[in-house]
């Protein structure tokens, strides 16, 4: 259940409170507490949080450092800010300049 964390943190509220039924009956026959004590009272005396509270603290930790395999399959790098500027036409028809040159240069020599 905590490797499905982040998944039922954006489960829907009836969901949620399934789950919360049916670990406040496994916490009852647990601890075997009297029928009559409320389910908040046992969750502070077991120092247990409620299943809304430990999707949230479980989701937050997952996304503020995810796993290094999810982390490497979805990194972003932006656009960088020239992006959406178009090249000019005649680009290839422009005689080289020398930053290109220079280029060619440091390439042919890697090659050898």
């Amino acid at each position: 259940m905590t490797y499905a964390c982040p998944v039922f943190a954006h489960a829907v509220p009836n969901i949620t409170k399934k789950l919360q039924k049916i670990q406040n009956k496994f916490c009852r026959q647990a601890v075997d507490v009297h029928w009559c004590v409320k389910n908040t009272v046992f969750h502070e005396d077991l120092e247990l949080p409620k299943i809304n509270k430990y999707m949230k603290g479980a989701s937050k930790r997952f996304f503020d450092k995810p796993p290094p395999l999810i982390a490497s399959a979805a990194t972003y790098e932006p656009p960088p800010a020239h992006h959406f500027l178009r090249r000019p036409r005649n680009i290839l028809s422009d005689p080289p300049n020398a930053l290109s040159t220079l280029k060619q240069k440091v390439i042919a020599l890697r090659s050898i």
